[in-house]
């Protein structure tokens, strides 16, 4: 297994981390079992959030009883959505009450919508600052979606990390950004390296992360089967041979331009189309196959398609800058070609 170190943060960790977004879905039983699992299998760094339900509370229900004989060797990053200092300060202080720790390795600002800066107005910037001088936080991060975005706050220098989405579907745009970030000495955190759920094959996900020596994936987890495929990559790494070359090359031809990774940051839409299912459902019918995708619930989802006003308010949201409303469309079409049989699907 590779080891990443973070830029300038002194972090270094296998390059095998864990996303804890999915573990919200989980009881607090298994995610108890999943995360020290997780713990003891080798993985170091954990990902969070406050936007993440109960994530940070089964982080520390699991290790906060553990943590003055382990608090230095994890690595916890959180992430605030705050967009107020007064809020800054509300959430930041939650996270650590739930994660049961006195301080955080990384606080990131959440899938921000502009580059945060000292003198800007905001004082959000400030806040961190602030943190970062009283203790609760070692480092300052930042996440972002839209490229444009996350290029500014790497050329800016004043963040030690950057979570961007990133995986062997990236483009040349997306690879441009981890060469930015290794030279500004910035930690690169991949999220989304399973392309939200549409890459299906975790050992080229793996073999392809190791191809960049600063990225750190972290791979939401939610399931005990989930966590030991990933576990195995310790002992048994994936590498990128003439095989798994060819094999990423024919996913991009498949998969490469737009379509939804699910997110749901366009959520709710007005007329109460899930968008996240809905605008991606022609790829999971052929990358996630499920009879339920043809349920009678999913069909009434979908039909909720027909509903759709064009008023854009998706599209706006949309972190990846998408004509959601046009996917919508189009998948409906697939969709309703796939239910009648008029359209084969493995």
């Amino acid at each position: 297994m590779n080891y990443v170190k973070l830029g300038s943060t002194g972090i270094v960790t296998p390059q095998n981390a864990f996303g804890a977004l999915p573990i919200q879905r989980a009881d607090y039983d298994e995610a108890k079992r999943i995360l020290m699992k997780a713990y003891e299998g080798g993985m170091t760094f954990f990902d969070t959030a406050r936007a993440y339900s109960n994530s940070e509370e089964k982080i520390g229900m699991t290790f906060g009883d553990l943590w003055p004989e382990m608090r230095e060797k994890v690595y916890i990053a959180t992430k605030t959505m705050a967009k107020t200092p007064e809020e800054f300060v509300k959430q930041l202080d939650m996270s650590l009450s739930l994660l049961k720790t006195d301080y955080v390795d990384i606080y990131q600002f959440h899938c921000v919508g502009q580059c945060y800066r000292p003198g800007d107005g905001t004082g959000m910037y400030e806040c961190m600052l602030e943190a970062k001088k009283s203790g609760k936080i070692r480092h300052i991060g930042v996440t972002a979606h839209k490229y444009g975005i996350a290029m500014e706050c790497i050329e800016s220098g004043l963040y030690e990390t950057i979570q961007y989405p990133f995986s062997y579907l990236a483009d040349e745009k997306e690879i441009a950004l981890v060469k930015a970030a290794k030279e500004h000495n910035m930690g690169f955190i991949a999220m989304k390296g399973l392309a939200g759920g549409l890459i299906n094959n975790s050992r080229a996900a793996m073999a392809f992360m190791t191809t960049h020596e600063n990225v750190l994936p972290i791979w939401g987890i939610q399931r005990m089967s989930e966590l030991e495929e990933w576990l195995s990559y310790f002992n048994d790494t994936p590498v990128m041979d003439d095989a798994m070359k060819s094999f990423i090359e024919s996913e991009r031809k498949d998969l490469m331009g737009e379509f939804c990774r699910g997110c749901g940051y366009c959520m709710p839409c007005p007329q109460g189309i899930l968008i996240n299912n809905c605008a991606r459902m022609s790829l999971m019918l052929r990358r996630a196959p499920s009879a339920a995708w043809l349920g009678e619930n999913m069909q009434a989802e979908m039909k909720k398609i027909e509903n759709c006003t064009g008023c854009g308010a998706c599209k706006k949201k949309c972190p990846y800058e998408l004509n959601t409303p046009e996917l919508l469309k189009k998948n409906y079409e697939d969709y309703k070609k796939v239910l009648s049989g008029e359209t084969k699907v493995n």
